[in-house]
């Protein structure tokens, strides 16, 4: 084992500044067998940390592939450590996904240590990323198109996920396992240019050293200086939403364009509902329009209503919970609503309620049996104080509903007819006039 050095100094200062984890956890390390994982490795057992490794066998390289395996099986048994050995066909799980080679190995390794993570007790996965991989991160996600989040590159933790050796670069951690003489095996692709990550290893940065030979440090750097941007920038971004989103479910337009950078507040939060920046732009550019278009993410819906956006959670539960009514006591309808339903003598003491929530219909009108359900498309009935019929969609739209409102509208029917837009209007059929003896009460209590 080698002596420990300056890099070993500086991962346990790392380790000690970022909180990544304590003497007592079981680490997983990711262990691939390239000079990164096995110097890893070999730096957490100088801690003392409790390791055990993992390694994936992608057989993306023929023989060099099993060559890995055999490798980090012998590493392992030499420094009397446990393995665990998982065999994946990426190939046809990428083709299956319908992703990248690269992003199908990338899940599966990631799955397969957070199975073993939960499954054995572990409290950390340990992944070999370097600073030279972080600065590469950087460049790629800058060359792509990203914002601020992206240009922080990687994270030194990530849920259970770390890397300590976030500040070493590629020269030192090949410094240390020299200086240890410990062997490790090389990936041939990595010299190949064929892929961007490596087309920036092996040309941009480069050309970026010659024209500053501290350029990877200076983009570490910046990296950090970008971070606490980003954190100053979500402080700022959380009190944006609050301003614009008071309910967690109505985005006012006119808040939203108020704020500094609207279109950056809107999408952060957006994201929060799983819609994409290309999504939100859209959608900001649409602010101006008419009311009633509806945008849509994997979990939710988004309203576009006349002063403010609409969110509603697909599949939410509003079905009716009852549809014909009891003629007394109290009853669920649906969530969050029920109708408090009694039978009352008219006479001169009748106090007339006037508030959208209680309906009171002349019980000798009335046809069996009396039931609840959510308007449909087509329904009509006589608003009171009206002689003709309405559609119901045009009376909401009238009265200024949204879509989503109008889709949860319940309606109380006598024998086939409306007799109660819930919330809203009676219908004039069912009024109580000079002949009405007895009175249907129903109240719509929320909560």
């Amino acid at each position: 084992m080698n002596k420990k050095g300056l890099l070993y100094d500086k991962v346990v200062r790392t380790i000690a500044r970022e909180n990544l984890m304590v003497p007592e956890d079981r680490v997983l390390v990711a262990l691939s067998g390239g000079a990164d994982s096995v110097a890893l490795l070999l730096l957490l057992l100088q801690t003392g940390c409790r390791c055990e490794a993992a390694h994936c066998n992608f057989h993306l390289r023929g023989e060099e592939s099993d060559r890995d395996e055999k490798f980090v099986r012998t590493l392992c048994r030499s420094l009397s450590v446990r393995l665990y050995v998982e065999d994946f066909d990426t190939v046809a799980y990428a083709r299956e996904k319908g992703i990248s080679i690269e992003m199908a190995a990338r899940d599966l390794r990631y799955a397969y240590f957070e199975k073993l993570r939960t499954d054995l007790g572990f409290d950390r996965i340990a992944v070999a990323h370097h600073r030279d991989d972080n600065v590469e991160t950087l460049l790629l996600n800058l060359i792509r198109g990203t914002g601020l989040k992206g240009l922080t590159a990687m994270k030194y933790r990530n849920g259970r996920v770390i890397r300590p050796l976030l500040d070493a670069s590629r020269t030192e951690i090949e410094q240390y396992l020299a200086e240890a003489g410990q062997e490790y095996v090389t990936d041939s692709t990595n010299g190949i240019p064929d892929v961007a990550r490596n087309k920036i290893r092996l040309e941009l940065l480069p050309m970026l050293r010659a024209l500053n030979p501290s350029a990877d440090d200076t983009l570490q750097e910046t990296i950090g200086h970008l971070k606490d941007a980003y954190s100053l920038y979500r402080v700022a971004v959380e009190a944006m939403k609050r301003r614009i989103c008071t309910d967690g479910r109505r985005i006012d337009m006119k808040a939203l364009r108020d704020v500094p950078a609207p279109r950056t507040v809107l999408y952060e939060t957006l994201a929060a509902y799983g819609f994409n920046s290309t999504q939100a732009g859209e959608i900001y550019d649409q602010m101006g329009g008419g009311p009633g278009k509806v945008y849509e993410s994997e979990g939710w819906r988004l309203l576009r209503d006349r002063d403010a956006w609409m969110l509603e959670r697909k599949g939410e539960p509003y079905e009716c919970l009852c549809s014909v009514l009891p003629l007394e006591g109290f009853v669920q309808i649906a969530p969050g609503l029920t109708f408090s339903i009694r039978r009352m003598h008219y006479g001169q003491d009748f106090a007339l309620p006037r508030d959208k929530a209680t309906a009171c219909l002349d019980l000798g009108k009335l046809e069996y049996p009396i039931t609840v359900r959510r308007a449909e498309e087509g329904d009509r009935f006589t608003p009171l104080g009206m002689s003709g019929t309405k559609l119901v969609s045009d009376y909401l739209t009238d009265i200024k509903k949204s879509v989503f409102e109008k889709e949860r509208q319940l309606v109380v029917c006598s024998g086939g007819h409306i007799a109660w837009l819930v919330g809203e209007r009676i219908d004039d059929r069912y009024r109580i006039d000079g002949d009405t003896s007895r009175v249907l009460v129903i109240q719509a209590l929320k909560g």
